[in-house]
């Protein structure tokens, strides 16, 4: 009984032990393999390895390990780990994490034991749901896409700007494989203004289903409503290319010497104003489409190629600058611009900006309902008044001097209550015979109106007399609009015009070879890319329909030999074999890289936007040069400010006196006017010449700094170079420490070239070479914000007559 007793007892007391040992073992293994998970080994690259190594190590593996290629039973397992490995790399701040800590969660606080580090990456990496909801981790939230949502915004948004959308599931190891490139290109083309969007396969059904998308991972092209499927590799640069193939064919024309004209006199019969593009690139950028396709019903776009040798006469005329791309806006007037932007970097805001404050033309004709809303809102509050000036007119010879009378009167007329627009008779006859009660006129007549409703209500009053363009109708019209805005109460008459035609709507066969164009190209991307189980209802529709056609045929064909045999049909063609070809010759060539200072010369187009209209904070350091000492200067320049090139505030410009010679005259005199009323009239007279000067001109606060030349050679019998250099270094000394107000006023005489005339006639003896020695302490004076600034009450122009008159 006793031995019974201990034999029985004897396993109950080892097994505690022996599952304690078993634990021990198995959490030191656990600790072991914790520590022996290293993505560097995983991906087979060192710890010294850059990103560009270790991305191409991944791409490498995944193609090697993707379950659906390897069919090893550890593929999956091991695709995941090396996914993992990438991500943890991929991150500066994971790795440097897992070097300094071994830590792999980005959620660990630091320091915590290895084995708690590896349990924790084991089960938010096998077990935790958010891996496999991994759009999560990548902040796709925010484009999510839903049902109505898509119907109500999208669906109209993509007749401005396409989409790209992204079909993905819960449980997708393909899309955990295109994650990063989505990324980078979301990242790149939401900043142009490329709709993004995602859309859950297991959340939005209904929606996948309208857009035809029944598997994952799958990505889309909206553009105008239509849908069109990505089908080639995820790679940054395809998906770009698709976009841009999705646009249509002929948003920006190109223009050279020999168009340029009637692409700018086009304005009468497309209605619209023009913007020329003038950049170095051959090609259209692509943030330039976007911006034609968001306004191409308001405004035409063209671009000009610098480097081509057929615009050197288009060049010349609007002297424009090659350093950086430009666009001009022109509008009835085919020789001027009426708005100019020049910029290193056109970013989309900009542009739109620029575009949209200037996409009508100042008396656009009103050839549709929707231009007509826009240009004549309806009345809502009584500050938010506006009032149409309706010219009412034909489009043969003889209306064209009162055409053009009335144009004068609306540019020297313009008024923010005010809009001028006018019609033809003919074209929409049933707004005229609203206003001129049926009557049928055979001059033109102006009308002033004012919308009440949005059911064609208005107040209106016409021009006694009509209107033939004389001195005399402009005055008795000028008196009318302003008597309107002394007493608004002054139109008397009231109507309810009908909705107006659209004269640029195209006729209905032109629509229906779109619509059969676009069901075409659809059909033949479903059958080329569709799935062919779900096809084939559709195959075999075709093929019994083909086999009923052709079975009587075949009959008779081996019946009757005599008779011609029936012919093959003509395959299809493929429509989209110009558009590949555009985007692989659009693809070809790339705008260089710059690595030189880019200097603007200060001309009539540049002087506003580079000095007047400068953006505050910035400002533009000008150098001043001649014919002769023009390749000089600009050389020595360059080198002087190169290092200080980076700043985004700064910007470097020329001024050649010789086209301007009165700009810096003018400029100087009124600063030595303005010091001579606070006392310094002991001033020196002003140098002839200013070749070599350098000014940093603050166009917002309207002050500059003055740089002059300075000898810096070193000959021992010259008492001038000693004075000169002592008087530097003691100025340097004054400006630093500002210890008084008086030493303030000396250095601000001396750096500016004030001095004793001795000073300024060794200045200007000063070879063309050594006139820039001692630009570059300059330049740090003037990032220290330690150098004196003038004041100046308002910039000189660049025109001597406007400055002469502005004096008198």
């Amino acid at each position: 009984m006793t031995a019974r007793r201990r034999t029985s007892r004897h396993p109950t007391g080892i097994s505690p032990l022996l599952l304690a040992i078993f634990l021990l073992i198995v959490g030191e293994q656990s600790v072991e393999t914790a520590s022996d998970y290293d993505p560097y080994k995983i991906l087979g690259v060192s710890r010294s390895a850059s990103h560009p190594e270790i991305k191409r190590a991944y791409k490498s593996l995944v193609r090697e390990w993707h379950p659906d290629k390897n069919k090893d039973p550890k593929a999956e397992d091991t695709f995941i780990r090396i996914t993992k490995s990438y991500e943890i790399l991929s991150n500066e701040e994971r790795r440097s994490n897992f070097d300094r800590y071994g830590q792999m969660d980005e959620n660990q606080p630091f320091g915590q034991s290895q084995h708690h580090g590896f349990r924790s990456f084991r089960s938010s990496f096998y077990f935790d749901e958010s891996f496999f909801h991994f759009h999560r981790d990548f902040a796709d939230n925010k484009y999510l896409l839903h049902h109505a949502q898509f119907n109500s915004d999208v669906l109209p948004d993509s007749h401005k700007r396409p989409y790209l959308i992204k079909v993905t599931s819960d449980r997708c190891f393909a899309c955990i494989h295109i994650e990063p490139v989505w990324k980078e290109t979301v990242q790149e083309l939401e900043l142009l203004g490329v709709g993004i969007g995602i859309v859950d396969l297991g959340y939005e059904r209904h929606l996948a289903n309208q857009l035809g998308a029944h598997r994952a991972p799958s990505i889309i092209g909206l553009v105008n409503g239509r849908v069109t499927f990505f089908h080639q590799a995820v790679v940054r640069e395809h998906l770009r290319q698709f976009i841009e193939d999705l646009l249509p064919y002929k948003l920006v024309e190109k223009i050279t010497d020999n168009n340029y004209l009637t692409f700018l006199d086009n304005w009468h019969e497309e209605n619209k104003p023009s913007v020329l593009l003038f950049d170095q690139v051959p090609i259209v950028p692509l943030l330039y489409k976007l911006t034609a396709f968001a306004f191409r019903d308001y405004v035409r776009f063209g671009q000009v190629d610098q480097g081509d040798k057929h615009c050197t006469r288009l060049l010349r005329q609007f002297n424009i600058n090659t350093y950086a791309p430009t666009m001009m806006l022109f509008k009835e007037d085919t020789e001027k611009p009426v708005d100019i932007i020049q910029a290193r970097g056109l970013k989309r805001q900009i542009m739109d900006e620029f575009v949209s404050n200037n996409k009508f033309l100042q008396v656009p004709r009103l050839i549709n309902q929707q231009l007509f809303d826009e240009l004549c809102p309806v009345k809502q509050f009584h500050r938010r008044r506006k009032y149409c000036v309706l010219l009412i007119t034909g489009e043969d010879q003889a209306f064209l001097p009162g055409n053009k009378a009335f144009l004068d009167f609306a540019s020297a007329n313009k008024k923010d209550v005010l809009r001028f627009a006018y019609v033809y008779q003919r074209q929409q006859q049933q707004l005229c015979q609203a206003l001129l009660h049926n009557q049928v006129s055979l001059s033109p007549q102006v009308v002033i109106l004012e919308r009440r409703t949005q059911a064609g209500k208005v107040l209106y009053r016409s021009l006694s007399g009509g209107w033939n363009g004389s001195e005399e109708d402009k005055y008795h019209l000028h008196e009318q609009l302003e008597l309107l805005q002394k007493d608004p109460t002054y139109l008397s008459l009231d109507a309810t015009l009908p909705e107006l035609n659209n004269e640029m709507a195209p006729i209905f066969i032109i629509q229906w070879m779109n619509a059969a164009y676009d069901y075409i190209l659809q059909i033949y991307d479903d059958l080329l890319y569709s799935n062919w189980r779900e096809m084939m209802p559709i195959l075999s529709l075709i093929f019994s329909a083909l086999f009923i056609l052709f079975g009587t045929v075949i009959i008779q064909a081996f019946s009757e030999p005599d008779e011609n045999k029936p012919r093959k049909p003509k395959p299809k063609e493929q429509p989209e074999t110009e558009g590949d070809a555009s985007s692989r010759a659009s693809t070809s060539s790339r705008p260089p890289k710059k690595n030189f200072v880019e200097v603007t010369e200060l001309t009539d187009i540049t002087y506003i936007s580079n000095l007047v209209k400068l953006r505050p904070g910035h400002i533009n350091v000008v150098l001043v040069l001649t014919n002769t000492s023009k390749n000089a200067l600009l050389g020595k320049f360059a080198k002087e400010v190169f290092s200080f090139s980076g700043t985004q505030t700064l910007h470097f410009s020329f001024l050649n006196a010789d086209k301007h010679c009165h700009w810096m005259p003018s400029l100087l005199r009124s600063t030595s006017g303005a010091a001579e009323s606070e006392g310094h009239a002991d001033e020196d007279e002003e140098p002839s010449d200013y070749a070599g000067y350098v000014l940093a001109l603050n166009g917002h606060k309207k002050y500059f700094c003055l740089f002059t030349p300075v000898f810096t050679g070193d000959d021992p019998n010259d008492s001038s170079s000693e004075n000169s250099y002592s008087s530097d270094s003691k100025r340097t000394s004054r400006s630093r420490s500002r210890s008084s107000s008086h030493s303030r006023s000396r250095s601000h005489s001396r750096e500016n070239g004030a001095g004793p005339k001795r000073g300024s006639s060794r200045a200007t003896s000063i070879e063309v070479h050594h006139k820039l020695d001692r630009l570059g302490l300059w330049m740090e004076r003037l990032m220290e914000g330690t150098l004196p600034r003038l004041q100046v009450l308002a910039w000189p122009s660049l025109d001597e007559s406007a400055n002469s008159s502005r004096e008198s």
